[in-house]
């Protein structure tokens, strides 16, 4: 079964983002509703749940695309995409009033201050992260739509 490859690697990349994003949304409704935090988290979170599941299933099709000339393992292929997600992120988020950047790190919401030696182990966390779920669970379903 060799037909629409790119479709299939597009849904098997939206597969992870579509489970882990509602179950975020769910412990943001908890932290602003039930813990009454004090930090519009809605803003935050509606771009995010749109556009990640997209760009999961796009960085999928890419690496369906280049892996026949690059032959670059899905697990560092996956893991290049927090490189470009965060800084993105952040742009957006500054652009937005969201983010503000200081001399000693940065504040979300203008309420939550985060240290920028807390910002690089964070980064590294993401970067292990996303390895392991493109290597074991992204890797794997698309080893069952037969596009690995």
């Amino acid at each position: 079964m060799n037909t629409h490859p790119y479709l299939r690697a597009f849904l098997a990349g939206v597969f992870v983002p579509t489970l882990v994003l509602p179950l975020m949304l769910a412990g943001f409704i908890v932290i602003r509703l039930v813990l009454q935090v004090p930090v519009p988290i809605e803003r935050a979170i509606v771009f995010p749940m749109a556009l990640v599941p997209l760009l999961w299933g796009l960085w999928n099709m890419l690496w369906l695309g280049s892996h026949a000339r690059t032959r670059l393992a899905i697990e560092y292929h996956g893991m290049l995409l927090p490189i470009l997600l965060m800084p993105a992120g952040a742009l957006v988020a500054r652009c937005l009033g969201i983010l503000a950047l200081g001399s000693n790190g940065v504040t979300w919401f203008h309420a939550c201050h985060v240290p920028y030696a807390l910002i690089v182990p964070a980064f590294l966390c993401a970067l292990a992260g996303y390895y392991l779920v493109w290597k074991y669970i992204v890797g794997s379903v698309n080893q069952v739509l037969g596009i690995a």
